[in-house]
């Protein structure tokens, strides 16, 4: 009956802060610390959180977890130009379902997607959810060997953004 087994509970020494409404949904040992799964996101065990929505990639291998934040490169006006940071990789030898909460939940914060070939390269336009804020958060990641300062670029994308977002809002 190993169904009816649970999770054991995650310590209290290796508990983040959460916030008042934020709830652990799996965690998975690393090292001496934890890799936590919130409903807001993924606590990392140097202290971070990363929220769903600043995770641009997350694979598992069956041991690893590779995470790939996302990090803006330029506020313009209405959205966000993002870039990868670093990846991170965690051995999980007891992962449990956190692999699967972080795919779950990445894949869920994302409530619209397109991309665009342009002339050069081309734009991925994106509205992810946020937790505890209305509305999407958008932002633009650009194909390798986009000129993304180009004038006529930035205009496009400010029109392809402008347009995701009408469709992407429901009707009154």
């Amino acid at each position: 009956m190993s169904f009816l087994r649970r999770k054991p509970k995650l310590p209290a020494a290796l508990r983040p802060a959460l916030e008042p409404d934020e709830r652990v949904l799996a965690w998975a040992p690393v090292d001496d610390k934890a890799l936590v799964a919130t409903n807001f996101g993924l606590w990392l065990p140097d202290g971070r959180r990363l929220g769903w929505h600043e995770i641009h990639k997350a694979a598992w291998s069956g041991r690893e977890l590779r995470i790939t934040p996302a990090e803006m490169a330029e506020e313009r006006d209405g959205y966000v130009v993002l870039v990868d940071g670093p990846a991170i990789g965690f051995l999980l030898l007891e992962p449990g379902d956190l692999p699967d909460q972080v795919r779950t939940r990445v894949t869920r914060s994302v409530a619209y997607t397109s991309h665009h070939p342009l002339n050069a390269g081309g734009v991925r336009v994106v509205g992810r959810r946020v937790p505890g804020h209305n509305g999407l958060s958008w932002a633009v990641r650009y194909d390798s060997g986009t000129p993304v300062t180009l004038p006529a670029v930035v205009e496009l994308t400010g029109e392809l953004v402008s347009a995701a977002q009408g469709a992407a809002t429901p009707p009154d």
